[in-house]
């Protein structure tokens, strides 16, 4: 593939992991990730790998539901970059509406190898 045909692939692999965690596919959204995946968040421990990354969406991530509006999606493959919001609601029954950035990168099969997430509001 070209450079620019990389480039596609990671952008589309990008907003498809938001429009399945949206539809709380969370099967579908640990598959686009390596069995060998890195995710940071600010104010959880590192995640490792699917086991890890799965038992976060399903029992320890405070947001119930919502929706991703994604702004702005930049690619340098491997690397991309999502700038975004979120409008939802938390476990709590909080409603919440926020800012924010992803970085991911991704591997050779075209799964995403490393997430980090970071939001404009406390803890998310």
């Amino acid at each position: 593939m070209t450079t620019t045909e990389l480039n596609q692939v990671a952008e589309q692999r990008a907003r498809e992991y938001y429009r399945k965690v949206d539809l709380a596919d969370l099967d579908a959204v640990v598959e686009l990730f390596s069995s060998a995946v890195t995710y940071q968040r600010p104010g959880y421990p590192t995640i490792h790998g699917h086991g890890e990354l799965l038992q976060f969406y399903r029992d320890t991530r405070i947001i119930d539901d919502g929706e991703h509006t994604v702004d702005t999606v930049v690619v340098d493959y491997p690397r991309v970059a999502v700038n975004g919001r979120f409008e939802g609601r938390l476990r709590s029954g909080e409603l919440v509406s926020l800012r924010f950035a992803d970085f991911f990168e991704v591997g050779s099969d075209g799964r995403f190898t490393r997430r980090d997430t970071f939001f404009f509001a406390p803890l998310v």
